[in-house]
C-alpha cells in the first residue's frame, strides 16, 4: 500500500490527549489497518452480494420453486432482505463485546461467521433434494450472515478512525467502505467467469455454488491479515483509563438515543443506492429490459469502479470541507437525480445505464465517503462500537435491506418504474433532513488528536485536523 500522509506530529510521538500517554501508532501500523479493514471488509461484503446476485439469477427456482417467475423472485429477495433484519442483532451483540473486551477480537468473529455460513450455502442441497428444507436452511445461514456483517462495519470503520492522523478521519474511515464496492466487484467478476466458463445447464445444477465455497480461501487471507493488528489506540486509552462500562448497551440508549435513532435515519439513503443497483438492477435489467445476463453482470461491475474511485473522492472532500455538507450534497444528488435515473435505464441501452449508475453512485458516495467518520464520531470510544454499529444498521434495514424487495413488489404492482423512482426520492429526502439537524463531530476519535468530547471545530483545525 502507498504511504499515506500523516498529521499530528511524528508517529511514534506520545500522545497528551488520549490515554495520559498512549504512543500514536507508527505509519506501519497505520497501514496495516487499512488493509485488514479493506480486504477484510471487501470478503465480507462479497460473502453478503454474491447471495444478492444468486437471489436475482438462480435461488428463485432452486430454492423457491413457484410457476410463478416473479413470485420466486419475490421469494428470493425476501431471503435476502432476511439477513438486514439479523444484522441489528449482529450489531448490538458484537458491539457490546467490542466495547467490553476489544474492536479486533470481535472482527475476527464476524469474519468466521460470515465464513461459515456462506461455505454452507454452498454446499446446502436446493428444493428437489430436500424439499421445505432447503429454505429453512438457506434463510437460517442467511441470518447468520446477517449477524456477522452487522458486527463488521462497525469495527472495521473504528479500528481505520481510530488509528487515523487528525486531518485523515473521513480518507481513513473510508477505507471499509471502499470495501462494498470491492465486494461487488468480487461477487460479479466471479458470477461473470462462471457462467461464461459453464453450460447454463451446468450453472443451474451446480456452477452457482462456485462463488460461495472459494470465500473458504478469502476468508483465511483476511483472518491472517487481521491477526497481525493490534486493537485500536483508543479502546486501549478506554480501557488504560478504566473509562470502560460494564453494559454498553444500556449506557448508549440511556445516553444518546436520539443521536442514535437521528443517526440511522441519515444512514438510510446510502444503503438503498447501493443495493437499488448491485442487486435489483440485475433482476429487472434481465428480466423486464431483456439485456443479456452479462451485459447487466458488466455494469454493475462498471458501477461498482466509479463506486470505488467517488467513495475515495467524498472522503478527500470531507477532510477538506467538512463532513457535514459533503453528505449533503449526495443526498441532494440523490433527490434530483431519482427520475432521470430511470429515464435512463428504462431506455435499456447500455451506454445510458452505465452513466445513471456512474451519476447515481456519485451521489452515493459523496455520503459514504464521510460516512463512517462521522457515525464513528458521535459516540464516546467506550460505548462507540455498540453506537456506530447500531445506527448504520438502522439505516441499511430501513433504507437498502429491503430495497429490492419493495422495488420488485412496486413494479409488479404499477408496472412501472415510477414509483421505485419516488420512493428513492423519499430516500434523499430523508437523509437529507436528518443530517440537517444532526451535530456531528462530537467526539473526535483519530489517534492524533484524542478522545475530546464536545471539541468544536476550531478545536479541531488547531490539531491540524477538520470538522
Amino acid at each position: 500500500m502507498a504511504e499515506l500522509p500523516s498529521a499530528g506530529g511524528q508517529a511514534g510521538a506520545l500522545s497528551g490527549s488520549a490515554g495520559g500517554g498512549t504512543a500514536l501508532p507508527s505509519m506501519k501500523e497505520r497501514q496495516k489497518v487499512l488493509g485488514a479493514s479493506l480486504v477484510g471488509t471487501a470478503i465480507e461484503w462479497y460473502d453478503f452480494f454474491i447471495y444478492g446476485s444468486a437471489a436475482a439469477l438462480i435461488f428463485g427456482p432452486q430454492f423457491f420453486p413457484t410457476e410463478n417467475p416473479m413470485a420466486g423472485t419475490l421469494a428470493a429477495f425476501a431471503s435476502f432482505a432476511v439477513g438486514f433484519l439479523a444484522r441489528p442483532l449482529g450489531g448490538l451483540m458484537m458491539g457490546h463485546f467490542g466495547d467490553r473486551i476489544g474492536r479486533k477480537s470481535m472482527l475476527l468473529v464476524s469474519m468466521l461467521l460470515m465464513g461459515i455460513a456462506t461455505v454452507a450455502i454452498g454446499l446446502l442441497p436446493t428444493y428437489a433434494t430436500i424439499g421445505i428444507w432447503a429454505p429453512i436452511l438457506l434463510v437460517t445461514f442467511r441470518l447468520l450472515q446477517g449477524i456477522g456483517v452487522g458486527g463488521e462495519w462497525g469495527g472495521a470503520v473504528l479500528m481505520a478512525v481510530e488509528y487515523s492522523p487528525t486531518n485523515r478521519r473521513s480518507f481513513y474511515g473510508s477505507f471499509p467502505q471502499m470495501g462494498l464496492p470491492v465486494g461487488i466487484i468480487g461477487a460479479n467478476v466471479v458470477f461473470v467467469i462462471v457462467t461464461n466458463i459453464l453450460a447454463p445447464e451446468a450453472f443451474q445444477s451446480w456452477g452457482w455454488r462456485v462463488p460461495f465455497l472459494f470465500s473458504a480461501v478469502l476468508i483465511l487471507i483476511a483472518l491472517w491479515m487481521r491477526l497481525k493488528i493490534e486493537d485500536s489506540p483508543a479502546f486501549k486509552a478506554v480501557k488504560q483509563d478504566k473509562k470502560d462500562v460494564k453494559a454498553p448497551i444500556l449506557n448508549l440508549f440511556r445516553n444518546h438515543t436520539g443521536t442514535v435513532l437521528l443517526a440511522g435515519v441519515v444512514s438510510i439513503a446510502a444503503p438503498a443506492i447501493g443495493y437499488l443497483y448491485s442487486v435489483y438492477m440485475l433482476s429487472y435489467g434481465t428480466s423486464t429490459l431483456g439485456l443479456e445476463r452479462n451485459t447487466m453482470l458488466m455494469l454493475i461491475i462498471f458501477g461498482a469502479v466509479c463506486h470505488l474511485v467517488t467513495i475515495a473522492l467524498g472522503a478527500v472532500l470531507a477532510d477538506r470541507f467538512a463532513q457535514k455538507p459533503v453528505f449533503l450534497w449526495g443526498a441532494a444528488l440523490l433527490t434530483v437525480w431519482s427520475f432521470p435515473f430511470f429515464w435512463l435505464v428504462d431506455s435499456g441501452r447500455p451506454l445510458n445505464i452505465a452513466l445513471a449508475f456512474a451519476v447515481i453512485l456519485l451521489g452515493q458516495s459523496l455520503m459514504a465517503g464521510p460516512q463512517a467518520a462521522l457515525i464513528a464520531e458521535l459516540f464516546p470510544a467506550e460505548v462507540r462500537y455498540s453506537g456506530a454499529s447500531t445506527a448504520y444498521q438502522i439505516g441499511s434495514i430501513l433504507g437498502g435491506g429491503f430495497m429490492p424487495l419493495i422495488a420488485t413488489g412496486l413494479y409488479a404492482a404499477f408496472n412501472s418504474s415510477t414509483p421505485i423512482a419516488v420512493y428513492l426520492l423519499l430516500m434523499g429526502l430523508i437523509s437529507f433532513a436528518a443530517m440537517a439537524v444532526l451535530k456531528v463531530g462530537r467526539y473526535p476519535a483519530s489517534a492524533d488528536a484524542g478522545e475530546v468530547p464536545g471539541a468544536e471545530p476550531e478545536q479541531l483545525r488547531a490539531r491540524g485536523g477538520r470538522a
